[in-house]
């Protein structure tokens, strides 16, 4: 009697493996995720017992010293957009795969279709896009529309991973972009498309591409309503660098950020912007934010955070009005919602201010997120602004992180938030006490609590 083969099911989300079917994922809690598969190592546990030795093969290549592999083999090739190579490290890497994560809308593929229309438009190079979402039609119109018709970018619209293959035979190019990996099919593998057969099979047939050919891979992904990256978490092993391309639907900012990168360091960001015409970039984010800004208005203050590395001017917003109910209310936006009743505390418990009979709305502008606790004195100086309705000094940005007890306290990377800053044209600053850190072309005022920096702008 033939041994029944053994089966497992495996959740389409988290990858948690369990002999029997459950409706409820234990691991992650969605319902309705785990899929029955036929695992490989079945097949090697029916046969019979006392397998034979494993025969050694002669390798294609003999191994090599270190110093004798060509360091010429890992150069970086412009992808033609400048805020794409900064995350990346310093550009592509040739026979790298790529895979580039975010929410539905929120403008990957175009971003793609840019930087395939960038590469193409280099002399002697071609890209070849292929699309298992959309129709060849719908991805004509949209380059039309941003201007990214190159007669050297490719355009397939394929979900057959061996028919990818075969245009990539034929039309040799240098750049492959693959829309997306959970709609891309593995003929002879079990499972349907987006499941974590096929999304490991589809991933690791793309590497394999890859590394063979030379050929860099930037591959779509698509992500859960938790914000990780949809299918198993082999996926984002087997690539190289992992990208999440971010940002609020109601806002034109979106941000590029690396999760994982083995060619450079994870802490760049990118800047881009949405518009009628595709998707720009934009060099220099911290002008975006302030370049609405005229005379100063009272409950506005303006602060340097840091995404990653990169410094960024921001402005907070504050406005105190009389509640309109007994209890008062608190409305943050792009601010930690935790953190900034925290920050009105101290400001009455500390400086005296009667912000606990105030309905307070604090807010970030130009859809800016800023997580970070050095925004906190920015958050008291501008509500103490819209207390009093006194403009804060201009050319003014405040750094510095609130405690429970009214002090300032340090916070890091100080002289290149200074340094952006001055570049910008601001010349004065208050920041935390006993810094030494300075900037040309800006005056450093060191405050210890919220009272003297209170104190420092209000007799300014």
């Amino acid at each position: 009697m033939a041994k029944k083969q053994r089966v497992i099911h495996t959740c389409t989300e988290c990858g948690y493996s369990s002999p029997k079917w459950l409706g409820r994922c234990p691991e992650c809690g969605q319902w309705g995720t785990l899929q029955e598969e036929t695992p490989l190592a079945a097949a090697a546990a029916s046969g019979p017992r006392g397998a034979q030795p494993v025969t050694a093969l002669a390798p294609a290549s003999p191994a090599r010293p270190i110093t004798a592999v060509d360091a010429a083999a890992t150069d970086t090739l412009s992808s033609g957009i400048a805020e794409l190579d900064r995350v990346l490290g310093s550009g592509v890497v040739p026979g790298s795969v790529v895979l580039l994560a975010g929410e539905p809308g929120v403008g990957k593929s175009t971003l793609l279709l840019e930087v395939a229309s960038h590469w193409a438009a280099h002399p002697g190079r071609k890209a070849l896009y292929v699309t298992a979402e959309e129709s060849a039609g719908q991805v004509r119109a949209r380059a039309g529309r941003t201007g990214a018709l190159k007669d050297s970018l490719y355009l397939a619209a394929e979900s057959n991973l061996d028919v990818v293959f075969g245009h990539v035979e034929q039309v040799a190019p240098s750049l492959l972009v693959v829309d997306s990996v959970q709609t891309m099919h593995a003929p002879g593998v079990e499972g349907v498309a987006g499941g974590v057969a096929q999304s490991r099979a589809v991933t690791a047939a793309l590497t394999t591409l890859a590394k063979t050919t030379n050929l860099p891979v930037f591959v779509v992904g698509h992500v859960t309503k938790d914000g990780n990256v949809a299918g198993p978490r082999v996926l984002e092993h087997l690539v190289d660098v992992v990208l999440n391309f971010e940002g609020d639907k109601q806002s034109s900012l979106r941000m590029l950020r690396g999760m994982k990168n083995r060619f450079g360091a994870t802490d760049e960001v990118g800047c881009f912007e949405q518009t009628a015409d595709g998707i720009r970039e934009v060099p220099d984010p911290s002008g975006l934010f302030l370049s609405h800004r005229g005379q100063t208005p009272d409950g506005s203050a303006v602060t340097v955070a840091m995404d990653g590395v990169r410094p960024i001017l921001a402005e907070v917003q504050a406005l105190t009005v009389d509640p309109v109910n007994k209890s008062p209310r608190r409305v943050v936006t792009g601010l930690d919602a935790n953190r900034v009743p925290m920050v009105l505390a101290v400001l009455q418990a500390r400086c005296g201010e009667r912000t606990n009979d105030k309905d307070a709305y604090v807010a970030t502008v130009g859809g800016v997120r800023i997580t970070e606790t050095a925004t906190d004195l920015a958050v008291a100086l501008a509500a103490w602004s819209s207390l009093h309705e006194r403009p804060l000094p201009t050319k003014t940005v405040v750094i510095g992180e609130v405690g429970l007890a009214g002090e300032i306290r340090r916070v890091p990377n100080l002289a290149r938030r200074l340094q952006e800053a001055a570049r910008l044209g601001f010349d004065r600053a208050i920041v935390p006490a006993g810094e030494t850190v300075r900037a040309a072309g800006i005056q450093v005022h060191g405050v210890s609590t919220v009272a003297e920096a209170i104190s420092l702008v209000g007799g300014a």
